[in-house]
Parts: structure tokens; C-alpha cells; sequence
């Protein structure tokens, strides 16, 4: 029996000395938050105040990707706005003779986290809890040290009461440090009645027609429809209600996924999410250069010939509802501010309410097809076919161009450049296979030449699209860092490069894809920096020219310990650099606490 009451006693002994509720403690820092009231009323604003405290010479980064960050959440009625940080402090320090200054959050510092009360149904003398939950990220840094601690999340809870007194607050914060929370961003729209916003909905469909991504395609399915009607009125109005079927039959498919979402996950539909997939934009993209070549008239284009085929097939049909279904497709790289508007006011209705609006849309869209494939007498007052119509196909070819750079820039920038090339060099093929055979061209060569463009299209599409395995954890360039490892007597590999440098997009491919190079920077324990210096007011740039003396990339610098010039290497030099490496001396890896920043 004492053996069991002592147990509990140093139970309770060490419970005593545990870290309480809503504090983090560290050898470097203390973490605690704070409430501005004791409890707050619904629909009220009020915050939070988490207070740093920083052991001597320690710091928080304010500036850079390594910037300290705070990320609050709380399940239920509680909505927080963005941090509100302190102004920072300069850290000056000396690196390679430089005197260097970058911003800092140091000693004692407070940062604010807004957040506003949800309508609660909390009846007199009863109250509600609720918890929040805070994140913090951030590298922390010493003189010698930096580290990337792991903290567990800051957590507590807000009291919520109808007669909650907030006269006495602990802290004071101005009223521009709430933001509108997000449901508030779309009030415009939902307070639209439902007989403005259903025409509106056929109305953004209308305008579809006219966005740059959908353009090139009205001349060659106007056209399409002209030919028709020669022929016969019955066919031209079934392959212009084809045409139709298809646009309907994209904007029916969105609206399954959406009734999917909202029955079985709860969830919205959010438009614009695969604009964030850069499978979708790199596809995208790619299928605008190959229509722009089509329009350019490099190959011959097969969907309209089919749409105009002269029997009443079924094949003719199915190319008429898959060039509808294109031409929705190739609408939403264009009317993103649109469809972002009209999804966003469909979502927050009833589901037959916003199915149909989303309907709408499409039928919005496909109606002036509709008109034109019941009433082809309406084409005669239509410009007729000559000159004018190839130049035009020809400009929307320019136009398409445009919009496949615009996805582009959309991409991480490190995909970029492997899906910028690849389409010139899917270009070249689409030109290879159209223009360098013709009717007479013997059927062997004509095949070769086509197989050895297929050929380069699917070596350059594996060589270029697919995002290749960084043998080497580079680190972003931080002179900080680079100082700390070498006041250690760490080994440090900084590679200056650029996006813009195709020069150092081979050394990459050639000296630091090399499972040799990647295994003894692992090895010697060497500190691998990537300085890009592709903007020229970065600080990598402002230091290859100031600090280092380099007239430009690529250029890899090498830190070994007890040496007093590092050793530098333009170009390829892979030998080289393998040789430095290796001559350098075994030594353990470095511990977690020192970090790599």
C-alpha cells in the first residue's frame, strides 16, 4: 500500500511540474496565450495575444520562407483573421567580410490573432466552450545555431456567454485587425433574388462564347453548320443540337460532382480547384499549342471534318457532341472570374436551386448554336466564307498561344521550364507530321517521318514532364545559415543558379543528378545551399555579386573547414567537385538541434 501511495505522490510531483494548458516551453523559448476577454458574447469580435518569450541571443526569423507563422483554427462558431506581427528588429552579422542585416522577432515579442463570434444560440446564465487550436512554425536562431523546432499545437478554449462583460480588456488592438471572414466575401451574390440571379447564370453562359479560349472554335463550327445546311435542313439541325448536347453534357457533369460533394461529403464544389493541379494545367496548356497548330493549318484538323461528314451517321454525330464537350472544356481557362461568381452563388442555395443554375450556365452557352442549327436562314446574313475566315482561324491560333503562356505562368516555377520546352518541341512534331509529308509522299517515308516525331514527342514528354528526384536536399539560400555551418566547421556546397540559365539547367542534369556527387555530400556531411538568383534583387543575386565577387552563373562555391578561400567552380567541373568532396574529412552527421535551417 505505500509503495502505491509514493507512486502516486511523484505522479502528482511531476503532473505538478508539466508545462500547463496553453503554454509551450523549450530550452530556447516560452510560449503562452492569452485571451483578451474572460468570455465574449456571440457575434462579437475579441482576440488572442501569444506571447514570446526568447532565451538570450535567440531569434525568429521575420523575413524569408523560414518567417515565423502562426496558423489558428477552431472547429466551432469561432472564425480568426490573419496574424498581427510586431515590427521587427535588424540582425547584423558578418559573412565573408560583409556586414550583413536581415529582419528579426527577438527577446519579448507579442502576436496578435483576431477573431470574430458566430451567431451561438446560448440562452441567460449559460455559457459554451470552444477550442482553438494554434499552430507555429518558424526557424529559430543563435549566433551559432539555427533550428527548425517542432511545437505541439497551442491549445485552449474561448468561453462563449449571452452576458459576457467586455468592458476591462487585457489587451488593446485596432479595428483594422479583423478581416471579413470568408463566408462574407460572396454576400453580394447571395443576396441576389432568384429570379436575377437564374438569368444572370444564362447570361455568363452566353458571354463563354466570346472568352478567347473558346473563340477559334466558332468560325470552324459556324462553318460546319453553313455546309450542313446545303446538304439538308434535318442534318444541320441534328449536328447543331449535338454540338449543344455536348456543352450541356460538361456543365451536367459539374453539376453530378457538385450534388456528389454536397449529399454524400457535405462539401462544395469548389471551381478554380483544378487550376491549383499542375497535371490539369500542364494539359491544358499543351492542348492550346496543339489548336493553335491545328488553326495554324500545320496539320489538318480531323474533329471538324467528322462534324461535317456527309452522311448522317453516327460517327458525324459523335464528333458534333465531343467538339460541344471540347468547347466547354477549352471555356474554363478563360472565364474563371465567371464561373467563380456563379458557382459561388449556387453553392449557397438549395440543391435543385443551384443544380439548375449551374445548368443554366451551359445552356447559356450552347443557345446561340441552337438558334443558328434551327434556323439556318439566319446564316445568310453571316460574312461569307474567304480570305477574311482563314486569317481570322489564324490569329485565334495566336490567341490560343496566349492563353497556353497564361496557364504557364500558373505552374510552379520549377515545372516551368520542362513544359515550356516541351511544347516547342511538340510544335516541331505537329509540324513534322503535317508538314513534311503530302498527298504524294510514298507511304514508308511518310510513316518513318511520323513514328520519328511520335518518337520525340514521347522522349522529350518522359525527359521533360516528369518532375525528376532531387538526389541532394538543397536548403534555400540564407547567408545566415551559410555562417552558422562554417562557424561550425561544417562543409558547405552553395550552388548559385537561375530559371533563366540554361547553362545551369545541364549542370543540374549532369554534375548534381550524379548519385556519386548526392552520396558523398550525405557522407562528408556537407551543407548543400541553392542560391537562385533568377530575381536581381534577391539576396541570393545581391551577394553572388557583392559578397562573393562572381560576375554571374553558374557558379558553385565550396566552404572547407580550416581552408581560408573556398574553392569555386565554374561550369562543368564535375570531376573536380567529386575530388574536393572526397578529400574531405569522414565526419558524423549533424544532430537534429543543430539543424540546417
Amino acid at each position: 500500500m505505500q509503495k502505491e501511495i509514493a507512486l502516486a505522490l511523484l505522479l502528482l510531483l511531476g503532473l505538478s511540474f508539466s508545462s500547463p494548458a496553453g503554454e509551450i516551453r523549450t530550452d530556447n523559448v516560452v510560449i503562452t496565450v492569452r485571451s483578451q476577454y474572460d468570455s465574449v458574447r456571440p457575434e462579437s469580435k475579441s482576440a488572442l495575444a501569444v506571447d514570446f518569450q526568447l532565451a538570450e541571443d535567440w531569434h525568429f526569423y521575420a523575413s524569408d520562407v523560414t518567417k515565423i507563422a502562426l496558423k489558428a483554427s477552431s472547429e466551432d462558431y469561432i472564425v480568426f483573421s490573419e496574424p498581427v506581427f510586431p515590427p521587427s528588429q535588424m540582425y547584423e552579422f558578418e559573412l565573408a567580410g560583409q556586414k550583413q542585416q536581415i529582419p528579426v522577432y527577438s527577446n519579448s515579442f507579442t502576436v496578435y490573432l483576431p477573431f470574430e463570434v458566430g451567431d451561438v444560440s446560448v440562452g441567460a446564465g449559460e455559457s459554451v466552450d470552444t477550442e482553438f487550436e494554434i499552430d507555429i512554425e518558424g526557424a529559430m536562431c543563435s549566433g551559432s545555431t539555427c533550428i527548425m523546432p517542432e511545437f505541439e499545437p497551442l491549445k485552449g478554449t474561448i468561453k462563449i456567454a449571452a452576458e459576457a462583460q467586455m468592458t476591462k480588456p487585457a489587451f488593446e488592438l485596432s479595428e483594422s485587425a479583423w478581416s471579413k471572414p470568408e463566408q462574407e466575401k460572396t454576400a453580394g451574390w447571395m443576396d441576389y433574388s432568384v429570379w436575377v440571379a437564374l438569368p444572370l447564370a444564362f447570361l455568363a453562359g452566353l458571354i463563354l462564347n466570346i472568352m478567347p479560349c473558346v473563340l477559334p472554335v466558332i468560325p470552324l463550327k459556324v462553318l460546319s453548320i453553313f455546309e450542313q445546311a446545303k446538304h439538308s435542313k434535318a442534318r444541320c439541325v441534328a449536328m447543331g443540337l449535338a454540338f449543344c448536347f455536348g456543352i450541356i453534357l460538361f456543365f451536367a457533369g459539374i453539376a453530378a460532382v457538385n450534388i456528389i460533394l454536397k449529399v454524400g461529403y457535405q462539401q462544395a464544389f469548389q471551381w478554380g480547384d483544378h487550376f491549383r493541379n499542375p497535371v490539369f494545367l500542364t494539359g491544358m496548356s499543351l492542348l492550346m499549342v496543339v489548336l493553335a497548330m491545328f488553326l495554324f493549318g500545320t496539320v489538318p484538323f480531323i474533329v471538324p471534318s467528322s462534324i461535317a461528314g456527309k452522311s448522317g451517321s453516327g460517327k458525324g454525330l459523335t464528333g458534333s457532341v465531343g467538339m460541344g464537350f471540347l468547347a466547354a472544356i477549352l471555356s474554363t481557362p478563360c472565364s474563371f472570374a465567371i464561373l467563380t461568381a456563379a458557382f459561388a452563388w449556387a453553392q449557397t442555395q438549395k440543391l435543385l436551386l443551384s443544380t439548375t443554375a449551374i445548368m443554366l450556365i451551359g445552356i447559356g452557352m450552347a443557345a446561340p448554336y441552337a438558334v443558328l442549327a434551327s434556323m439556318p436562314s439566319l446564316l445568310r446574313y453571316l460574312p461569307k466564307p474567304g480570305r477574311w475566315m482563314e486569317l481570322f482561324k489564324q490569329t485565334m491560333g495566336f490567341v490560343l498561344l496566349l492563353v497556353a503562356a497564361w496557364l504557364l505562368l500558373a505552374l510552379p516555377s520549377e515545372r516551368v521550364g520542362g513544359v515550356l520546352y516541351f511544347s516547342l518541341i511538340l510544335a516541331f512534331c505537329l509540324w513534322m507530321w503535317g508538314g513534311w509529308v503530302t498527298l504524294a509522299t510514298p507511304k514508308v517515308k511518310k510513316y518513318i517521318i511520323r513514328a520519328i516525331a511520335v518518337v520525340i514527342v514521347i522522349f522529350s514528354a518522359v525527359t521533360l514532364l516528369t518532375p525528376s528526384k532531387t538526389l541532394i536536399d538543397w536548403q534555400e539560400y540564407n547567408p545566415v545559415l551559410v555562417k552558422n555551418a562554417i562557424g561550425k566547421n561544417r562543409p558547405v556546397l552553395i550552388k548559385f543558379t537561375a530559371d533563366w540559365c540554361l547553362t545551369c539547367k545541364a549542370l543540374e542534369l549532369t554534375t548534381y543528378s550524379s548519385k556519386k556527387i548526392a552520396q558523398l555530400i550525405k557522407e562528408k556531411n556537407v551543407l548543400p545551399i541553392k542560391a537562385n538568383t533568377t530575381e536581381r534583387d534577391s539576396q541570393a543575386a545581391i551577394d553572388l555579386k557583392n559578397v562573393y565577387n562572381e560576375p554571374g552563373v553558374p557558379v558553385s562555391i565550396l566552404y572547407i573547414p580550416g581552408q581560408a578561400e573556398p574553392e569555386r567552380m565554374h561550369g562543368f567541373e564535375i570531376r573536380r567537385l567529386q575530388g574536393l568532396l572526397r578529400n574531405l574529412a569522414d565526419v558524423e552527421q549533424a544532430s537534429d538541434e543543430e539543424g540546417e535551417g
